[in-house]
C-alpha cells in the first residue's frame, strides 16, 4: 500500500501505549521510543513465568527492554513510562483510560484485546502482525509460511478490531522467501521489518493520509496455537515436506520421533533429499557414512539431533554412540 503527503505537525508527541511480550516486539518498543513524535506512557506485557529447568521466574523480552530503556526521571522525561504486567488486560480498562493515550500499539502481546479498550484511544488500536493478511490470521502465522513452502511472506500493520485479525489494513510489506528460511531467520527478518514500517505509519496514519483497506474475508486463512504434539513427525509424508516441517518448529514445537523406546529431537537436516526410500518409513538407516531415515516418498539426511536428556549432538556423533545398519 503506497502512502503519500507529509506529516501533520503536532506540539506535543501523539501519547502512546504499547503492548507486547516476546522477542519479536523487541524491535517495534525501540522504535517507538526512539520517535520524537510519539511518547510512551504504557507499556502492558505478559506476567514473569518459571522457565528453564530450575523453573526460575522470568520476566519477558518486553519487560526487560522496558526497564533498560525507561530512565525512570520523572513522568515528563520521554523515555519514563510505567509497567503493567495484569493476568488478563481486560481488568485494566481504566487503568489505559487514565493513561490518555491517542494510540494503542500491540506486537505479539498475546493476550484478546477487549472492545472496551479498543475503543479508549483516538486512533484506535494498531497491531503489527506477521503474515500478509488476510493470510494466516492468528498465533501461528511464523511457521506457517516456511511449512506450506511459500514463495513469499510480510507483515502487515493494521486497525484493531473485535475479530481475529479481521481489521483493516494500513500497511504491508512482502518479503520473498527462498525454501531455505529457518524460524528464527525469519522470526527476526520480519520482527526488524515490522519496526522499520511502524513509525512511518503510524505518522500518515495519524495526519488522516492513509484510508484502512477492509480485508477480504473470502481469501482468510487462519492458524491455530501449537502444542506440543505437533512436532511429532509423520514419517508416511514427503521427505521434502518434513524437512520443512523440522525448519518451521525449531525450536518450538520442535520435531521430534520415537527410536528404539527413547523420544529423538531432529533439530536440522540436509535440503539434500536422498532417492534410496526401499525401507518402511521412519527407518533410521547410515547412507555413505551419513545418518538417513527412510520417508513416504525419499528419504531425508539429519544433520542435528538430540536424544531425551542428552546434549543435542552431530549426526555423525550418533552414528558413533549407537549401532544403526
Amino acid at each position: 500500500m503506497s502512502i503519500t503527503g507529509k506529516q501533520k505537525n503536532i506540539s506535543e508527541p501523539w501519547r502512546v501505549i504499547f503492548m507486547g511480550t516476546p522477542d519479536f516486539a523487541l524491535p517495534g518498543l525501540r522504535a517507538l521510543a526512539d520517535a520524537p513524535d510519539f511518547k510512551i506512557v504504557g507499556v502492558f506485557t505478559q506476567p514473569d513465568k518459571p522457565a528453564g529447568r530450575g523453573q526460575i521466574m522470568t520476566p519477558p523480552p518486553i519487560k526487560m527492554l522496558s526497564e533498560k530503556l525507561s530512565t525512570k526521571a520523572g513522568e515528563n522525561n520521554k523515555n519514563s513510562w510505567p509497567i503493567y504486567q495484569p493476568v488478563k488486560i481486560k481488568t485494566e480498562t481504566e487503568t489505559i483510560k487514565k493513561l490518555a493515550p491517542d494510540l494503542i500499539v500491540v506486537i505479539a502481546y498475546g493476550q484478546i484485546i477487549s472492545q472496551a479498550i479498543l475503543d479508549i484511544p483516538r486512533f484506535g488500536c494498531i497491531n503489527v502482525h506477521a503474515s500478509l493478511l488476510p493470510k494466516y490470521r492468528g498465533a501461528a502465522c511464523l511457521n506457517a509460511p516456511i511449512l506450506n513452502g511459500d514463495t513469499a511472506t510480510g507483515v502487515t500493520i493494521m486497525k484493531m478490531d473485535a475479530g481475529l485479525d479481521t481489521g483493516p489494513i494500513l500497511r504491508q510489506t512482502k518479503i520473498k522467501l527462498n525454501g531455505r528460511e529457518t524460524l528464527e531467520k525469519l522470526h527476526d527478518q520480519l520482527a526488524a521489518e515490522g519496526a522499520k514500517i511502524l513509525i512511518p505509519t503510524l505518522r500518515y496514519f495519524t495526519a488522516g493520509l492513509i484510508k484502512p483497506q477492509a480485508q477480504d474475508n473470502k481469501a482468510a486463512s487462519y492458524v491455530r496455537t501449537l502444542k506440543k504434539s505437533d512436532g511429532l513427525i509423520d514419517w508416511a509424508k514427503p521427505a521434502e515436506e518434513i524437512e520443512r516441517l523440522l525448519r518451521a518448529y525449531n525450536p518450538w514445537p520442535g520435531a521430534y520421533t520415537e527410536w528404539g523406546g527413547k523420544i529423538i529431537k531432529i533439530i536440522t537436516a540436509a535440503p539434500e533429499i536422498l532417492s534410496e526410500n526401499r525401507k518402511p518409513a521412519g527407518t533410521f538407516f547410515r547412507y555413505q557414512g551419513k545418518l538417513a531415515v527412510s520417508c513416504g516418498q525419499d528419504s531425508l539426511v539429519i544433520l542435528k539431533l538430540q536424544a531425551a536428556g542428552k546434549k543435542a549432538m552431530a549426526a555423525a556423533e550418533f552414528l558413533n554412540g549407537y549401532k544403526i545398519k
